[in-house]
């Protein structure tokens, strides 16, 4: 005698999850059969008769593109996990929102006279935001190559004082036209009036102070490491 065919309630989640895709697709289990390229009696067998107890991987694959599914809901070892959204990166610290960029402040201190330099000046303590715009528009530069450096000492007054907040862009290191910029003279980093001397060989610059109670002076170009032009200044009234 065959073995009896079982009833859809006795059946393993595997083969009721089967016959009921079978029953919603416009197919039945004889051309599921013969898509997968076996017998017409193929998945009967297995559904109802238990032969094979399990679908091979080959035969998985198959029948999951013929179904339109995933091969997984066929496999009677897979373990059912909730799908879950992936959990959003966290949010940088210097994140800014949509229409802005965050500056990062440099952890030195831009002194208009002597001053000591760690010559680190990825070494961010602090962000300001600026609005796009202003940015492109204004400072005329990238928001990647903007950084915040204080001012300390007073060589620069009266456009600069102690304690102001200049914005920098180190993609401009050539001081021409003149302007005001931070620097590093081979004493400290500075912030300076910088002025390339016409027709000097080698290049020549001078460095000038506003503030009248300190000297000018001049030096091979070769000499200054130019950080960065002074594009925005901020200070507290």
């Amino acid at each position: 005698m065959g073995r009896r065919k079982k009833d859809a309630g006795q059946l393993d989640p595997v083969r009721r999850r089967l016959l009921r895709m079978v029953a919603d697709s416009r197919t039945n289990l004889r051309t599921a059969s013969q898509a997968i390229e076996r017998n017409d009696a193929y998945l009967h067998q297995f559904i109802h008769r238990g032969t094979p107890k399990v679908l091979a991987e080959d035969d998985r694959e198959a029948l999951a593109k013929h179904l339109g599914c995933s091969p997984d809901l066929l496999r009677h070892d897979r373990r059912l996990t909730r799908r879950t959204r992936p959990k959003p990166a966290p949010p940088s610290p210097h994140a800014a929102p949509s229409g802005y960029s965050a500056v990062p402040e440099i952890n030195v201190r831009a002194s208009a006279g002597p001053g000591a330099w760690n010559d680190d000046l990825e070494e961010e303590t602090d962000t300001w935001l600026f609005a796009d715009p202003l940015i492109r528009h204004e400072f005329r530069a990238r928001p990647e190559d903007l950084r915040m450096i204080t001012v300390d000492g007073d060589s620069m007054e009266p456009v600069l004082s102690s304690g102001d907040r200049i914005l920098i862009d180190v993609s401009l290191k050539v001081p021409v036209p003149p302007g005001i910029f931070v620097i590093w003279d081979g004493m400290g980093l500075v912030a300076k009036r910088i002025e390339h001397m016409p027709h000097s060989e080698p290049p020549k610059v001078v460095l000038k102070s506003l503030n009248p109670d300190y000297e000018s002076y001049e030096c091979a170009a070769e000499e200054v490491r130019v950080v960065g032009r002074a594009v925005w200044a901020s200070r507290r009234l």
